[in-house]
């Protein structure tokens, strides 16, 4: 019998929470039954979702300053949190950002501060969180990647490289820490609703719903469901996948 509740007492940490994707994911586990930690760059905006993901669900909440991009910073995120909240069971990799130029036109600080936040904040979670997991032997890891770090995109060598890189990352992970009853998989999203997309022309838009054979843009909920299917008991069995939440724009 399926709980109405399937997460609760479950601790899950969010990070970049404060907006579209991450504030979904963040939202829909919650109402999930999770008590959720959300992470930013800006402590006030991870203060305020927190608060009202509060108020809508009940659960217990805290929103703190967090710069993946950096080692300390993220140690000190996670060891918060449990002393918070005593435990970690879940980790969702979100927080990421885009430089598009081609190739050419990329600068170094560019393509540095992409890869340092797409990838090696994953890395830096992942590492502050592993220790507890095991020691507890359970554990769910989701990182969010891209369909563009399946099929790549022009304009997007950086951006695309780092994606790339965590859906190595996340196979990788996964086989280390299996046997610990840690689970490790991506979600790869296709062109979602969001602030990284309201900068796209009209026309690049309808490219994309074009390309798409559901005949649609995504939405952040999209994403969230898939994350809380897979951070729950029922994908207990799951792990080192990409789920490409896309329409059908990107067929493996």
């Amino acid at each position: 019998m399926t709980s109405t509740y399937p997460l609760e007492n479950k601790v899950a940490v969010i990070t970049g929470a404060s907006r579209g994707i991450g504030r979904a994911i963040a939202e829909v586990l919650a109402h999930q039954g999770a008590d959720v930690v959300c992470g930013d760059r800006l402590d006030k905006q991870a203060e305020e979702t927190a608060s009202q993901i509060a108020a809508a669900t009940g659960r217990r909440t805290s929103g703190c300053l967090v710069d993946v991009a950096d080692h300390a910073s993220t140690k000190n995120f996670i060891e918060c949190a449990i002393e918070e909240f005593g435990k970690v069971d879940i980790l969702v990799n979100n927080a990421g950002i885009t430089r598009d130029n081609l190739l050419l036109r990329i600068d170094e600080p560019d393509w540095d501060v992409v890869l340092n936040v797409n990838l090696k904040g994953a890395y830096n979670c992942c590492k502050a969180v592993l220790r507890p997991m095991m020691k507890q032997r359970y554990g769910r890891i989701v990182n969010i990647t891209s369909v563009v770090g399946l099929s790549g995109n022009a304009g997007q060598t950086n951006y695309a490289a780092s994606k790339a890189g965590l859906i190595g990352f996340t196979k990788s992970l996964a086989k280390e820490v299996g046997s610990r009853n840690i689970t490790v998989n991506a979600v790869a999203p296709g062109y979602i609703t969001t602030v990284l997309t309201d900068v796209l022309s009209e026309e690049y838009k309808q490219a994309a719903i074009k390309a798409t054979p559901m005949g649609r843009l995504g939405t952040p909920e999209d994403i969230a469901h898939a994350v809380a299917f897979l951070v729950s008991d029922q994908a207990s069995f799951i792990t080192g996948q990409v789920l490409s939440v896309d329409g059908g724009m990107v067929m493996m």
